[in-house]
C-alpha cells in the first residue's frame, strides 16, 4: 500500500518541489489512486497512494495534525483495536483509516509507538524539529535512505533516490560480496551502491538538524519463548496463531482480498483457511514453458485446490517469448538486483492480478519459519562450526570464486562469512538450527523472497499481504523444537493442519519452487540475451566483472549452478542489466 517519500535539509534551504516531485513519480505505480506533498521549512515529505483502507479523502497523505506530518507505506492490521483504545485515551478521529492510528499513537506514545503496531509498515513521522523513520519487524515494507552533510532524503525503492540525482552511485564492496555468495542477499544497512542505506527491519531513526547521525534503535528481536506443550499442543497453538493471522489480513481492508496460490502447501492452506470465511474467493495461478528437465507450472497442484474449494480461478500460461521480451522491464522495477527466478514470475503475475483485485494474500515465510527447504536437513546433519554447517549449502560462491569472478578492485575480506558467523554467534538460544531458522526469519528472507513479492507486486500497484510473516506466528514458530518442524521432511506442524482441509497430494509432495524454467537451464534466446548483457560495451567498460569468468560461465552455462540451483550465468546478467536499466 502506497510509496513514501521526503526530504530533511540540514543547512537551512528548503526542499524544492520539483526534487520532491520526481521522487514521488518514481513511486507513481506503488500508489496509483492520489498523490500529496508537504512542504515546510527544511522538511519536505510526498505521497503516492493505493487506497485499500478508508478510500474516502480524510485518509488522504500526507496526513497533518498540529505539528505533526506523517507519510506512510503498509497496513496496520491492529488499527481498530488501537483506534478503540487511543479514542477512551482521549483522542478524536476523523477518518476510519490506519494511517490516522499510527499519528495518533505517536501522539501517545512517541517513538514507543512501533511497540503497539502489529503488521507491516515504514513511516515516517515529522515531529516539528525531528524525522522519525521506522520500518515494521520483519521488514515486509522497504525503507531507503541517501545521505550527505546537507541533507537526508528517503523512500519506498531506491529507483526513486536515484532520480533524485546527489548520490555516490559507485559499487559497494561488502554489498557486491554479499550479492555474489549470500543469493543476493545484501542485509540492511547496505545496498549494492555506496551511496544508498536502508533501514533494518524492526528499526528506527530519528534524524534532526542537530542530530545527522543517529544511532539505529532495535525495538524487537526474536527470541523462543520455553514451552512445555506435546506435539498435538504445538500444532494446535500454531493452528490458531495461523488463522488469526490469515484472518486479520483478510479484514482489514475496503477492498477484495484474492489469493496467489502456486500449489504448493503453504499458498493452498491460507485458501482452505480463507474458504469458509468468504464465497466466491479469488485465486491467481501463473505457469511457464516446461523444458525436459523441469515442468514450467504447478497446475496440476493448484487445480486440486480449486476443485476442492471452488474458488473463483484465474490460471495464465506465460510463453517464454514473452518472458524475455519482459525482462528489461521487471528488472527496471527492481529495487535492489534480484536473482531469484521468481521476481520475474511475480512480476507478470502482479500485472494481470491487480486487474481483478488490489489486494492478494501469499505464502511467503512458512518454509523458513517451519523449516521447509532441502538444504535443512542438510545443514543438520552436517559437522563442524556453525559457520562451516552452513556455508556448503547456501552461499552461492566461495569466497575464492568470488575473488575470480570480480576485477581486484572490488577484492577484500570474506565479508559474507564475517556477517553469518557473527550472526550465529550472537544467538546463543537453542540448537544450531534453531539458530539457522531464525537467521532466516530476520535476515536472509528480508532481501530474498520477501523484497521479491514486494517490489513486483507493488510495481503494479497490488498489496501482497503474508501472514506466515505474522509477527505473533514468527514468534511462536521460534518456539517449537526444530525436530519437531523436520518432521515429515519439513513443515510438519503446518502439514499438521492441513490433513483436515487439503488433499494428501498436497501435503506429500515434494517441496515445490516458482518454477521457471528458461532462467534456470539457460539456453537459446535466453543464452543469447545475456551473452549480449555480458558482452555489451557498457559491461566492459565497467570492468566489474573478470573476462575469465564470464567467458568460462558462456561456454557452459548449465554446468555452472549454485547448491541452491540458481544460474551463475544469470546472476551475473541480472546484476549487469539492473546497472544498465538503471542508468549506472
Amino acid at each position: 500500500m502506497c510509496g513514501i517519500c521526503g526530504e530533511l535539509r540540514f543547512d537551512g534551504a528548503s526542499p524544492k518541489i520539483t526534487i520532491l516531485s520526481k521522487m514521488m513519480d518514481s513511486l507513481a505505480r506503488r500508489g496509483p489512486d492520489d498523490s500529496g506533498h508537504f512542504i515546510q521549512g527544511n522538511i519536505g515529505l510526498g505521497h503516492r497512494r493505493l487506497s485499500v483502507i478508508d478510500l474516502s479523502n480524510h485518509a488522504h497523505q500526507p496526513m497533518l495534525e498540529q505539528n505533526l506530518a506523517l507519510v506512510f507505506n503498509g497496513t496496520i492490521y491492529n488499527y481498530q483495536t488501537l483506534q478503540r483504545e487511543l479514542t477512551l485515551l482521549g483522542h478524536i478521529f476523523v477518518s476510519n483509516s490506519d494511517t490516522e492510528v499510527i499519528l495518533k499513537a505517536y501522539k501517545q506514545w512517541g517513538e514507543e509507538c512501533v511497540n503497539h503496531l502489529d503488521g507491516m509498515f515504514a513511516f515516517a513521522i515529522w515531529d516539528g524539529n525531528k524525522l522519525f523513520l521506522a520500518r515494521d519487524r520483519l521488514g515486509i515494507k522497504p525503507l531507503y535512505f541517501s545521505q550527505t552533510p546537507y541533507r537526508i532524503r528517503f523512500a519506498s525503492t531506491l529507483p526513486a533516490l536515484l532520480v533524485a540525482g546527489d548520490i555516490d552511485t559507485n559499487i559497494d564492496p561488502i554489498a557486491l560480496h554479499h550479492h555474489l555468495t549470500l543469493h543476493a542477499v545484501v542485509p540492511a544497512p547496505y545496498t549494492i551502491l555506496q551511496g544508498v542505506r536502508k533501514l533494518a527491519p524492526a528499526t528506527t531513526l530519528t534524524f534532526s538538524p542537530q542530530h545527522k547521525s543517529p544511532t539505529p534503535k532495535c525495538y524487537w528481536n526474536l527470541q523462543p519463548k520455553q514451552q512445555n506443550f506435546t506435539s498435538k499442543q504445538w500444532v494446535e497453538a500454531t493452528r490458531i496463531a495461523l488463522q488469526t493471522a490469515v484472518d486479520s489480513h483478510l479484514h482489514v481492508t475496503d477492498v477484495p482480498v484474492g489469493v496467489l496460490l502456486s500449489g504448493g502447501l503453504d499458498s493452498s492452506l491460507l485458501v482452505g483457511l480463507l474458504a469458509d470465511n468468504m464465497a466466491d474467493l479469488l485465486t491467481f495461478s501463473i505457469g511457464f514453458e516446461d523444458v525436459p528437465e523441469e515442468e514450467g507450472s504447478e497446475f496440476k497442484y493448484s487445480d486440486q485446490i480449486v476443485a476442492r474449494y471452488n474458488t473463483k480461478h484465474h490460471r495464465y500460461t506465460i510463453p517464454n517469448s514473452q518472458v524475455l521480451t519482459r525482462l528489461p522491464e521487471a528488472i527496471a522495477a527492481m529495487s535492489e538486483p534480484m536473482v531469484g527466478q521468481d521476481a520475474v514470475a511475480f512480476y507478470l503475475l502482479a500485472e494481470i492480478v491487480s486487474k481483478e483485485v488490489k489486494v492478494v494474500q501469499s505464502g511467503q515465510g512458512a518454509d523458513e519459519a517451519f523449516a521447509g527447504y532441502f538444504w535443512y536437513p542438510l545443514m543438520q546433519a552436517a559437522q563442524g562450526t556453525n559457520l562451516e554447517r552452513f556455508k556448503p549449502f547456501y552461499f552461492d560462491r566461495s569466497h575464492a570464486e568470488f575473488l575470480q569472478t570480480v576485477n581486484s578492485d572490488y577484492h577484500g575480506e570474506d565479508y559474507t562469512s564475517q556477517t553469518i558467523g557473527n550472526l550465529l554467534a550472537k544467538d546463543t538460544n537453542g540448537t544450531f538450527l534453531d539458530k539457522v531458522l531464525r537467521l532466516d526469519v530476520t535476515t536472509l528472507i528480508v532481501d530474498d523472497p520477501v523484497k521479491r513479492v514486494d517490489n513486483m507486486t507493488m510495481a503494479w500497484g497490488l498489496e501482497a499481504r503474508v501472514p506466515f510473516l505474522e509477527h505473533n506466528l514468527i514468534e511462536l514458530a521460534a518456539s517449537i523444537p526444530a525436530d519437531l518442524k523436520l518432521q515429515e521432511n519439513g513443515k510438519y506442524p503446518l502439514k499438521a493442519i492441513a490433513r483436515d482441509l487439503l488433499p494428501s497430494s498436497i501435503i506429500d509432495r515434494p517441496k515445490g519452487y516458482f518454477p521457471m524454467p528458461a532462467l534456470k537451464y539457460v539456453r537459446g534466446p535466453f543464452l543469447d540475451f545475456m551473452r549480449d548483457v555480458l558482452n555489451s560495451s557498457a559491461c566492459r567498460q565497467r570492468q566489474l566483472f573478470q573476462r575469465s569468468y564470464v567467458d568460462k560461465l558462456l561456454a557452459a552455462p548449465e554446468k555452472y549452478m549454485t547448491p541452491l540451483q540458481g544460474s551463475k550465468l544469470w546472476h551475473l546478467a541480472l546484476l549487469e542489466k539492473w546497472l544498465q536499466v538503471h542508468g549506472l
